[in-house]
Protein backbone atom coordinates (compact mmCIF):
# COMPACT_ATOMS: atom_id res chain seq x y z
CA UNK A 1 0.00 0.00 0.00
CA UNK A 2 1.96 3.22 -0.89
CA UNK A 3 2.60 6.37 1.98
CA UNK A 4 0.00 8.92 2.40
CA UNK A 5 2.36 11.31 0.29
CA UNK A 6 1.94 8.56 -2.85
CA UNK A 7 -1.61 8.76 -2.48
CA UNK A 8 -2.94 8.80 -6.18
CA UNK A 9 -4.71 11.87 -6.87
CA UNK A 10 -7.10 9.77 -8.87
CA UNK A 11 -9.01 7.67 -6.09
CA UNK A 12 -12.70 8.92 -5.70
CA UNK A 13 -13.83 11.08 -2.93
CA UNK A 14 -16.06 9.73 -0.54
CA UNK A 15 -16.77 12.86 1.26
CA UNK A 16 -16.06 16.52 0.85
CA UNK A 17 -15.04 18.98 3.93
CA UNK A 18 -18.11 20.93 3.25
CA UNK A 19 -20.10 17.54 3.77
CA UNK A 20 -18.48 16.48 7.06
CA UNK A 21 -18.66 20.10 8.52
CA UNK A 22 -22.27 19.88 8.14
CA UNK A 23 -22.78 16.26 9.23
CA UNK A 24 -20.44 17.07 12.24
CA UNK A 25 -22.59 20.21 12.75
CA UNK A 26 -25.80 17.76 12.78
CA UNK A 27 -24.60 15.44 14.94
CA UNK A 28 -23.25 18.28 17.62
CA UNK A 29 -26.67 20.29 17.56
CA UNK A 30 -28.58 17.06 18.38
CA UNK A 31 -26.14 16.16 21.30
CA UNK A 32 -27.07 19.78 22.48
CA UNK A 33 -30.31 19.47 21.99
CA UNK A 34 -30.51 16.36 24.20
CA UNK A 35 -28.48 17.95 26.93
CA UNK A 36 -30.61 20.74 26.68
CA UNK A 37 -33.52 18.74 27.23
CA UNK A 38 -32.63 16.51 30.08
CA UNK A 39 -30.77 19.73 31.56
CA UNK A 40 -35.00 21.76 31.51
CA UNK A 41 -36.12 18.05 32.52
CA UNK A 42 -33.45 17.87 35.91
CA UNK A 43 -34.14 21.52 36.56
CA UNK A 44 -32.68 24.97 34.52
CA UNK A 45 -34.23 27.47 36.77
CA UNK A 46 -33.43 29.08 40.69
CA UNK A 47 -34.92 28.23 43.35
CA UNK A 48 -34.34 29.05 46.77
CA UNK A 49 -31.11 28.14 47.08
CA UNK A 50 -29.75 28.69 44.09
CA UNK A 51 -29.45 27.18 40.54
CA UNK A 52 -31.13 24.18 40.24
CA UNK A 53 -28.70 20.91 39.09
CA UNK A 54 -29.37 21.85 35.27
CA UNK A 55 -29.13 25.69 34.98
CA UNK A 56 -25.19 25.67 33.68
CA UNK A 57 -25.76 22.89 31.91
CA UNK A 58 -28.38 24.02 30.34
CA UNK A 59 -27.16 27.14 29.34
CA UNK A 60 -23.78 25.53 27.69
CA UNK A 61 -26.03 23.48 25.46
CA UNK A 62 -27.78 26.42 24.15
CA UNK A 63 -24.03 27.63 23.54
CA UNK A 64 -23.54 24.83 21.60
CA UNK A 65 -26.55 24.73 19.73
CA UNK A 66 -25.89 27.87 18.49
CA UNK A 67 -22.23 26.94 17.77
CA UNK A 68 -23.40 24.07 15.61
CA UNK A 69 -26.37 25.94 14.06
CA UNK A 70 -23.74 28.47 12.98
CA UNK A 71 -21.36 25.83 11.51
CA UNK A 72 -24.49 24.55 9.23
CA UNK A 73 -25.58 28.48 8.17
CA UNK A 74 -21.54 28.89 7.17
CA UNK A 75 -21.26 25.95 4.94
CA UNK A 76 -24.48 26.08 3.48
CA UNK A 77 -24.45 30.16 2.85
CA UNK A 78 -20.53 30.85 2.37
CA UNK A 79 -19.17 28.39 0.32
CA UNK A 80 -20.96 27.97 -3.01
CA UNK A 81 -17.78 27.09 -4.73
CA UNK A 82 -17.36 22.96 -4.85
CA UNK A 83 -15.30 21.78 -1.03
CA UNK A 84 -11.93 20.19 -1.26
CA UNK A 85 -11.92 16.40 -0.51
CA UNK A 86 -12.07 15.12 3.22
CA UNK A 87 -11.35 11.59 2.62
CA UNK A 88 -10.68 9.13 -0.96
CA UNK A 89 -11.66 5.98 -0.73
CA UNK A 90 -7.93 4.46 -0.47
CA UNK A 91 -7.58 6.85 2.43
CA UNK A 92 -10.85 5.12 3.71
CA UNK A 93 -9.71 1.63 3.34
CA UNK A 94 -6.60 2.34 5.43
CA UNK A 95 -8.86 3.89 8.45
CA UNK A 96 -11.15 1.31 8.02
CA UNK A 97 -8.56 -1.43 8.29
CA UNK A 98 -7.87 0.28 11.89
CA UNK A 99 -11.06 1.22 13.15
CA UNK A 100 -13.04 -2.30 12.06
CA UNK A 101 -10.72 -4.70 13.87
CA UNK A 102 -10.43 -2.27 16.89
CA UNK A 103 -14.12 -2.26 17.30
CA UNK A 104 -14.35 -6.02 17.25
CA UNK A 105 -11.28 -5.87 19.91
CA UNK A 106 -14.05 -3.96 22.19
CA UNK A 107 -16.72 -6.40 21.41
CA UNK A 108 -14.93 -9.79 21.47
CA UNK A 109 -12.94 -8.55 24.87
CA UNK A 110 -16.11 -8.66 26.53
CA UNK A 111 -16.57 -12.93 25.74
CA UNK A 112 -12.79 -13.69 25.46
CA UNK A 113 -11.33 -11.61 28.00
CA UNK A 114 -8.32 -8.81 27.63
CA UNK A 115 -5.25 -11.40 26.60
CA UNK A 116 -6.71 -13.61 24.46
CA UNK A 117 -8.99 -10.71 22.35
CA UNK A 118 -4.84 -8.63 22.50
CA UNK A 119 -3.55 -11.85 21.22
CA UNK A 120 -6.02 -12.17 18.57
CA UNK A 121 -6.24 -8.46 17.57
CA UNK A 122 -2.07 -8.09 17.43
CA UNK A 123 -1.76 -11.54 15.18
CA UNK A 124 -4.63 -10.27 12.94
CA UNK A 125 -3.08 -7.31 12.69
CA UNK A 126 -0.08 -8.58 11.74
CA UNK A 127 -0.96 -11.21 9.25
CA UNK A 128 -3.57 -9.41 7.62
CA UNK A 129 -2.00 -5.29 7.44
CA UNK A 130 1.54 -5.85 8.00
CA UNK A 131 1.68 -8.50 5.79
CA UNK A 132 3.78 -10.73 8.67
CA UNK A 133 4.27 -14.51 8.59
CA UNK A 134 2.12 -16.00 10.12
CA UNK A 135 4.74 -17.87 12.63
CA UNK A 136 6.07 -14.61 14.02
CA UNK A 137 2.74 -12.83 14.71
CA UNK A 138 1.57 -15.82 16.90
CA UNK A 139 4.78 -15.70 18.26
CA UNK A 140 4.67 -11.75 18.73
CA UNK A 141 1.45 -11.88 19.90
CA UNK A 142 1.79 -14.58 22.87
CA UNK A 143 4.68 -12.78 24.10
CA UNK A 144 2.54 -9.54 24.23
CA UNK A 145 -0.28 -11.37 25.66
CA UNK A 146 1.90 -13.02 28.23
CA UNK A 147 3.66 -10.09 29.43
CA UNK A 148 0.63 -7.84 29.54
CA UNK A 149 -0.90 -10.97 32.09
CA UNK A 150 2.53 -10.81 34.09
CA UNK A 151 2.16 -7.13 34.29
CA UNK A 152 -1.65 -6.49 35.39
CA UNK A 153 -2.15 -9.73 36.57
CA UNK A 154 1.48 -10.62 38.68
CA UNK A 155 3.20 -7.38 39.25
CA UNK A 156 0.50 -4.95 40.11
CA UNK A 157 -2.37 -6.90 40.87
CA UNK A 158 -4.90 -5.32 38.73
CA UNK A 159 -7.96 -7.38 38.11
CA UNK A 160 -8.79 -6.92 34.35
CA UNK A 161 -11.61 -8.48 32.25
CA UNK A 162 -11.38 -11.98 31.85
CA UNK A 163 -13.20 -14.62 29.45
CA UNK A 164 -13.85 -17.99 29.28
CA UNK A 165 -10.60 -19.13 28.59
CA UNK A 166 -8.64 -17.66 31.33
CA UNK A 167 -11.20 -19.04 33.30
CA UNK A 168 -10.49 -22.49 32.27
CA UNK A 169 -7.40 -22.02 33.29
CA UNK A 170 -8.32 -20.88 37.14
CA UNK A 171 -7.03 -17.34 36.40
Amino acid sequence: MPAPEEQQPASPVVATSRTIDIATSLVLLAFAALLAYDNWRTGMSWDATGPQAGYFPFYLSLVLAGASVYGIAKEIIARRAASEPFVRREQLHRVLQVLAPTVAFCVLMQWLGLYLASFVLIAGFMVFVGRIAWWKSLLTSFVFSAAMFMTFEIAFDVLMPKGPLEALFGF
